[in-house]
């Protein structure tokens, strides 16, 4: 099996960037899901738990705060497509054991190319986003292991990271 040498889709020959040609691809259903965690101090996690923060539903504004920048991502990531996104979802889930909550997006288009940037934004910026809401209570909360976790749909197929 001959193996080809790595070629970087959005450079050109002569080294200057461009945004990929997507038009002879097919539409096709586009999923992508990703994750990101929001570690607490131990000593402030029952106040997060019980959603006992000074500026209010932290929760409800971080799932908006995703949901805008998954339809923004093309505006902040230089090289990414603008698409039609037909849903997203921004769940939560508390790990009282590690102190921590974990955000998950799942971002789905017909479109050209796939949303995983969308997913990977809308975990970024609602991790953001709690962190500014609660960062009164103490300043070592930490934001990690921002990943992608699944992709469905185009000529990669399904894969599953985790």
């Amino acid at each position: 099996m001959e193996v080809k040498p790595f070629e970087f889709t959005h450079l050109r020959e002569n080294g200057s960037l461009h945004m990929v040609d997507v038009g002879q691809k097919g539409f096709t259903e586009r999923v992508a899901r990703a994750k990101a965690e929001v570690v607490f101090p131990e000593e402030i996690f029952p106040k997060i738990m019980d959603k006992d923060v000074p500026k209010g539903d932290f929760l409800a504004c971080a799932q908006v705060a995703g949901i805008l920048a998954a339809k923004k991502t093309s505006e902040l990531i230089p090289l990414c497509h603008p698409l039609p996104i037909s849903h997203i979802d921004i769940s939560f889930q508390f790990i009282p054991e590690r102190s921590l909550l974990e955000i998950t997006a799942e971002v789905k288009t017909t479109a050209q190319t796939g949303v995983e940037m969308e997913a990977l934004t809308a975990v970024s910026i609602s991790a953001l986003t709690i962190y500014d809401m609660c960062k009164s209570l103490h300043k070592g909360i930490k934001i990690e292991n921002i990943r992608l976790v699944y992709k469905r749909g185009g000529k990669s197929g399904e894969v599953i990271l985790e």
